[in-house]
């Protein structure tokens, strides 16, 4: 299995997300870079956190016309696998591959920590090999990381299990103060319709091995490398 890490001026995990997929899962990757027209053949892409063109105007609104995206955005419509981590995640509802809009935190100030995640759905290319209600330790590191959408378009994402990671305590109940940005519903993470696409707040990359605090967001890499039939490769340092 072959990953890409796009990295735009001013991205800050790209090479997180590479050294989680190399070192850590020891699958292929290869960086893309914002103005690059060339997928390079990858099967999944990973938009990295960080603070993409400085985040004007809005966080992901510039980054969205990088070249890259047009490339990006194509290679989603037709089922193309793709992760938006915190930036990258604002980078997805900004292009239109994700519903709804991530705003200020409501408490407005920068967030950086350990949360808990509760599973909400394990049928998904990304959290295939979890269970149901599991709950994973994983940073945030964000300041607009508030998950916003109309009540209609919610109760769409919830009935259709598209909401696959929730806020919740470390014994997986839902609450407010489980909540560390003011999301709706305690939202954490989505799915487009087809399934392919993914935009999380928190940093899976920074949670692969258990000197970093957790090793939790390793499940979310080990799912897609599951679903695409790939077993661990040796990958010499």
């Amino acid at each position: 299995m072959k990953f890409g890490v796009v990295t735009f001026p001013g991205s800050n995990c790209d090479y997180d997300s590479y050294a989680a997929v190399r070192f850590i899962l020891g699958e292929e990757v290869e960086f893309l870079w914002h103005k690059s027209e060339d997928l390079l053949g990858c099967d999944a892409v990973i938009l990295p956190g960080g603070f993409a063109h400085g985040d004007y105007l809005r966080a992901g609104a510039i980054a969205r016309f990088s070249p890259i995206m047009d490339k990006v955005i194509k290679f989603a419509h037709t089922g193309g696998v793709v992760i938006g981590i915190c930036n990258g995640f604002q980078v997805l509802t900004e292009s239109g591959l994700l519903p709804g809009a991530l705003i200020r935190n409501d408490h407005l100030r920068f967030s950086c920590k350990f949360v808990h995640l509760r599973v909400e759905n394990n049928e998904s290319k990304f959290t295939s090999v979890c269970k149901k209600g599991e709950v994973l330790k994983i940073p945030i590191a964000h300041g607009e990381g508030n998950y916003y959408h109309f009540d209609e378009d919610i109760s769409t994402l919830e009935d259709s299990g598209r909401v696959l990671f929730r806020y919740a305590t470390p014994e997986g109940e839902v609450t407010n103060e489980a909540n560390p940005n003011g999301s709706i519903n305690n939202i954490a993470g989505i799915v487009n319709e087809g399934g392919n696409v993914l935009g999380m707040m928190p940093h899976p990359e920074r949670a692969v091995e258990d000197i970093l605090g957790s090793s939790d967001g390793l499940r979310v890499f080990e799912s897609l490398r599951a679903c695409f039939g790939s077993s661990k490769r040796v990958v010499p340092s």
